[in-house]
């Protein structure tokens, strides 16, 4: 799906789901109810030309995850900023999960996927039909010298 009509290739919207890890460790050691471990569903913007994973603040603070310190960030127009960065995001997507940092946007509305994410998780971005898919559909490849 297209996102605005805007026709860039190389953006699209997907729905992924967006976990507290370090909830998710409690459960599953049994120190916090499954229920409790904090999620959300979200459109993701996938961005093959943004290199990080960025999140709308009250995404951030809906998953409690930490402020870990702060990055600049350059943005297209070229504006700088100071930014709040969060880890322990758990992103999946396609069956695939993955734990991240992020970058905090203030006013953001969706959850942006850059190419970070979509590296360790081993998607590839099918432009003309605006979809990912996975390199093996059966696993992730690592690639090693």
């Amino acid at each position: 799906m297209k996102r605005g009509g805007n026709g860039d290739m190389g953006r699209f919207v997907v729905k992924l789901e967006l976990a507290n890890f370090r909830d998710r460790v409690l459960a599953d050691e049994g120190r916090l109810a499954a229920d409790r471990v904090r999620t959300v569903t979200w459109d993701g913007v996938v961005d093959s030309g943004a290199s990080h994973l960025v999140l709308p603040k009250k995404i951030a603070m809906k998953l409690g995850v930490p402020v870990v310190g702060k990055t600049r960030v350059r943005y297209a127009d070229q504006r700088k900023a100071l930014r709040d960065v969060v880890e322990s995001v758990e992103v999946q997507l396609l069956g695939r999960r993955g734990t991240f940092k992020a970058v905090v946007e203030p006013r953001r509305k969706d959850v942006l996927v850059g190419a970070i994410v979509l590296e360790d998780l081993d998607l590839l971005v099918d432009c003309r039909a605006q979809k990912l898919r996975p390199r093996d559909p059966r696993f992730i490849i690592a690639e090693l010298e």
